[in-house]
């Protein structure tokens, strides 16, 4: 009699004591809850607090519009080849994409306009949007996808970016979990094979006390064992990294470490961090937002030689005079 070979997902699916690999968006609260996450963190003295507060504005839209929206679902034949070669079921960086999403920038400015008045650059900005031709709007896409900095608009990208969001995220809260393929690169979104932007320790339920990295695309969650590298998978040199009262003792340093919800994560191997936050220590954290809120550790980590393992999708880097890769401290 032939025995059928079960594969991981379906091994996954049958142990009740399995850890969960994948958490979809909540289509109905994700947005929402990343934009009450911003307001709040705005409200703590935060140096770029009006900058968050528009991302909020810019959250709210997004919810707003994706409560409306529906994207074309992949295909059955697409969704068999990714399995079948361990790719994203959604790649971003395919170039095909639903072009409505085009009309959803154009949603998302609208309702961010009428939330309230703009700054004169705002209103500026939001012009040049309106005026982009699809070509262009196209090539924008495919720059941020492929990361090619020099390509890009660092004001405009926030707001191109929020609208392939809504997209994605439509497509990501659908999908069936058993068809999310493993794959070859376990740093990227199994969704979309994009880049996370941060990691949560979870807790409750399933997920308590396990790793989860969010996509900055489509907001998959995908678990990842802790005190692993997100970026190169090395297990080596890693270490965590806070902002601590400067001229506090060394007792007062590691209890500051110890208590922290945020943290940064280094790898001495490829010299990158990403941060992680530990919700059994601040139950509100939110990566996309609270990654966004924490320059000052963007900072401290730059100083002590890091770089960032991939930006933050609502804070593009700006390009040097030599062609490197900076982050204002003060978003425009």
């Amino acid at each position: 009699m032939a025995q059928r070979i079960l594969e991981a997902a379906d091994i996954e699916s049958l142990d009740p004591s399995a850890i969960p690999r994948i958490r979809t968006p909540e289509r109905l609260a994700v947005f929402a809850s990343r934009a009450a996450r911003l307001r709040q963190l705005a409200s703590r003295s935060n140096p770029i607090a009006g900058y968050l507060r528009l991302m909020a504005a810019l959250a709210d839209a997004q919810q707003a519009v994706l409560a409306h929206f529906k994207a074309q679902p992949p295909s059955p034949e697409l969704i068999a080849s990714a399995q079948q070669y361990s790719m994203p079921l959604i790649p971003a960086l395919s170039g095909a994409r639903d072009p409505a999403w085009r009309d959803v920038l154009l949603q998302l400015l609208d309702k961010i306009e009428a939330a309230g008045p703009l700054t004169p650059p705002l209103v500026a900005l939001f012009a040049r949007l309106r005026a982009l031709d699809a070509a262009t709007l196209e090539a924008q896409a495919d720059a941020i996808f492929a990361q090619r900095f020099a390509e890009v608009d660092p004001a405009s990208a926030p707001f191109i970016v929020a609208a392939l969001q809504v997209v994605w995220t439509d497509l990501a809260a659908d999908i069936d979990k058993r068809a999310v393929p493993y794959l070859d690169t376990p740093g990227l979104c199994p969704v979309c094979g994009s880049y996370p932007v941060a990691s949560t320790v979870r807790i409750g339920g399933a997920y308590d006390n396990y790793r989860y990295l969010q996509c900055g695309l489509c907001a998959t969650e995908w678990h990842m064992v802790r005190t692993k590298c997100s970026n190169c998978d090395s297990t080596k040199g890693i270490a965590y990294h806070v902002v601590g009262s400067p001229e506090a003792d060394a007792a007062t340093r590691e209890a500051e470490a110890k208590n922290a919800a945020l943290k940064a994560e280094s790898c001495d191997e490829c010299h990158t961090y990403r941060k992680i936050g530990i919700q059994a220590k601040d139950y509100e954290f939110e990566p996309f937002a609270d990654d966004l809120a924490s320059l000052t550790l963007d900072l401290l980590m730059g100083e002590e030689g890091y770089r960032r393992a991939s930006p933050h999708p609502w804070l593009w880097p700006e390009r040097t005079a030599g062609g490197s890769e900076t982050e204002d401290d003060e978003p425009a």
